[in-house]
């Protein structure tokens, strides 16, 4: 005969404990997701606003869920806006007097980010000495300066960083095959003449670093008498309008590119042409590259100087 102590079970009771159980546990899990996916995206600092580059690498970062914006932004000396309004957000600029002072106080809330340049040709070298002696990881996608210098400088510091004279990926494809067909069939070209054109908007100071680029692969390929001083720049609307034939919403945000190779008589004639409107390529690069760099931070992969060729291999 069976003995023991009888519980009176209320079944309704029960459902609704285990109802309750199960939406805190839903809870709690929905709120782990979301402090998972911020803790996991990638937070920047855009330097250069309110330049057209920064702000519209800042504008489409801030709807890629891969990255979060820090409101901070390095300025030239130029500037005299304190702030940057961009998509719904208030950045605080710095100027090149309060940046050493600033840096501590960003870093003392945010240790860990990756900063972005996009500022002018001229601040390139004192920028990435900056970010070295900070030890601030960085893209750098402003072109111009001694890119000698500047590699030279930034090898010899323990730091990562992604820096190249072009950020559009296609476009890096495009030199890595000249690089390629430079390689393997040297002074292919001999006896033939060159002429490269390169039109960007009114604003770009320098000269195109992919023109520069393109001109030392086509040396490799026997045009050896063609410096970068021989490249041909257009910066006049006008010009670009009427000859270049170049749409007017793009005039002040464009990079077209032609390298004409003539031979010796006259009878053959080689045309390459990459015409880029707008921004958005380069900022997608951009964004690719922060990424790639942040990933080779998780890993503990080496601390060095990586390329978009490297991005685009993702070795």
């Amino acid at each position: 005969m069976f003995t023991g102590i009888l519980v009176d079970i209320d079944a309704k009771k029960i459902i609704k404990l285990c109802w309750i159980f199960l939406r805190k546990s839903s809870e709690k899990i929905a709120v782990q997701k979301k402090k998972g996916l911020n803790m996991n995206r990638v937070k920047i600092m855009i330097n250069g606003m309110p330049g057209n580059m920064a702000v519209r690498v800042a504008t489409m970062a801030a709807e890629d869920k891969r990255f979060e914006i820090l409101p901070y932004s390095l300025t030239g000396p130029e500037i005299n806006d304190l702030e940057c309004r961009v998509s719904n957000m208030n950045v605080s600029l710095i100027s090149p007097k309060k940046k050493d002072d600033e840096i501590k106080k960003i870093k003392a809330i945010n240790p860990e980010f990756i900063s972005i340049d996009y500022t002018h040709p001229l601040a390139v070298l004192e920028n990435a000495e900056f970010y070295c002696k900070n030890m601030m990881p960085f893209v750098m996608g402003t072109t111009g300066s001694d890119r000698d210098k500047l590699e030279k400088m930034v090898s010899s510091y323990d730091l990562y960083s992604v820096i190249a004279p072009n950020m559009a990926k296609q476009i890096v494809g495009f030199q890595a095959m000249m690089e390629w067909a430079a390689d393997t069939f040297p002074g292919l070209f001999d006896g033939y003449s060159l002429t490269i054109e390169e039109s960007h908007q009114q604003g770009k100071a320098d000269t195109s670093g992919t023109a520069k680029a393109m001109a030392g692969y086509f040396n490799d390929l026997g045009l050896t008498q063609f410096s970068q001083s021989d490249i041909i720049q257009e910066r006049n609307p006008e010009v670009q309008q009427q000859k270049w034939q170049i749409p007017t919403e793009f005039l002040n945000g464009h990079a077209w590119h032609t390298y004409s190779l003539v031979s010796d008589d006259n009878t053959v004639k080689f045309r390459f042409d990459h015409n880029v409107n707008g921004r958005d390529v380069y900022v997608r690069g951009t964004l690719d590259a922060v990424n790639y760099l942040a990933e080779k931070i998780r890993t503990g992969a080496d601390a060095r100087i990586y390329t978009m060729i490297d991005v685009l291999k993702q070795v």
